[in-house]
């Protein structure tokens, strides 16, 4: 396999990727699938909570001119990527998770959290609320999903290596190269996670999952599938 690269995810994580892997060297095919889009939502009190759950820097990025009654409120979250622009909305990040969402809460069983407001997309991942805790759930933002780019066909067909940054844009990829009678046999996929790669389904000819949920991770993995 040559070192070839496409790069699905939406912006603004598609250029971080890019740029990445270009000064790593990759030949890189940007052919977003999808777009990140705001969704209007009820805004209720900070002080009826005692944390923001954040599963995605969606959440900040689209949440819109309300977050900003929430400046200074605790945040639990999902990874080091999202606490970074949790921080830089102003929120006070008290828990950063390694492996999903819930993870964190499993974490702060017990703890003075009881009560937390979930900024979330349309697509989730299901959690469940230790005992004690209760979780209100907002949707801000949605994905909407793009056929397959046909430069993102003719980099496959070369044998360019996809990498896959969620569960949702992994199950649609799937489905569109089926679309686009693409052999599922003939293309190596790379995911950011173990859920993500379980979302591709099966039948590819390489699947591999990055040993940390980071760029950096996923392209030294996609470094060694190339070989």
């Amino acid at each position: 396999m040559s070192g070839a690269l496409v790069v699905l995810r939406p912006e603004p994580g598609l250029s971080a990727t890019v740029d990445l892997a270009r000064a790593d060297g990759f030949t890189v095919t940007a052919a977003p699938m999808a777009e990140v889009q705001p969704v209007a939502w009820q805004v209720p009190p900070p002080a009826s909570f005692d944390a923001l759950l954040l599963g995605s820097a969606n959440a900040i990025r689209h949440g819109g001119a309300a977050l900003a009654d929430y400046r200074g409120c605790r945040a639990l979250v999902v990874g080091e990527a999202t606490a970074r622009v949790a921080r830089d909305a102003g929120l006070d990040v008290v828990a950063t998770g390694t492996g999903g969402l819930q993870s964190v809460l499993d974490r702060i069983a017990g703890s003075e959290f009881k009560r937390l407001l979930r900024l979330a997309g349309e697509d989730r991942v299901p959690l469940s609320a230790p005992a004690g805790v209760l979780i209100e759930t907002r949707v801000v933002y949605r994905v909407a999903y793009f056929p397959l780019a046909p430069q993102a066909v003719e980099a496959l067909q070369g044998g360019a290596l996809a990498l896959l940054h969620s569960g949702e844009a992994a199950s649609h990829f799937a489905a569109e190269c089926d679309r686009a009678g693409l052999e599922r046999a003939g293309i190596a996929i790379a995911a950011l996670a173990p859920r993500i790669a379980e979302s591709a389904g099966h039948g590819w000819r390489q699947v591999g999952v990055a040993a940390q949920a980071n760029d950096r991770a996923l392209l030294e993995m996609a470094r060694d599938m190339c070989q």
